[in-house]
């Protein structure tokens, strides 16, 4: 494997990181937003299985106890 010239891959590091589309403002903004709505309906719908879940076995044990 050659070894490339340190001035010309400093040189191609350059243009390819010309390429990049970074976003804009809004975009982040929306993202940021939206992984914020989904944690949070994520959260609840755990919060909510869990309490389920819970309660059922709860209810199992005290059959029995």
């Amino acid at each position: 494997m050659a070894k490339a010239n340190p001035i010309q891959f400093i040189q191609q590091v350059r243009s390819e990181g010309g390429k990049i589309a970074w976003p804009g403002r809004r975009e982040v903004v929306m993202t940021s937003v939206m992984v914020l709505a989904l944690s949070t309906v994520t959260a609840i719908f755990f919060f909510v299985v869990d309490l389920i879940i819970r309660t059922g076995l709860q209810a199992v044990l005290n059959q029995f106890g």
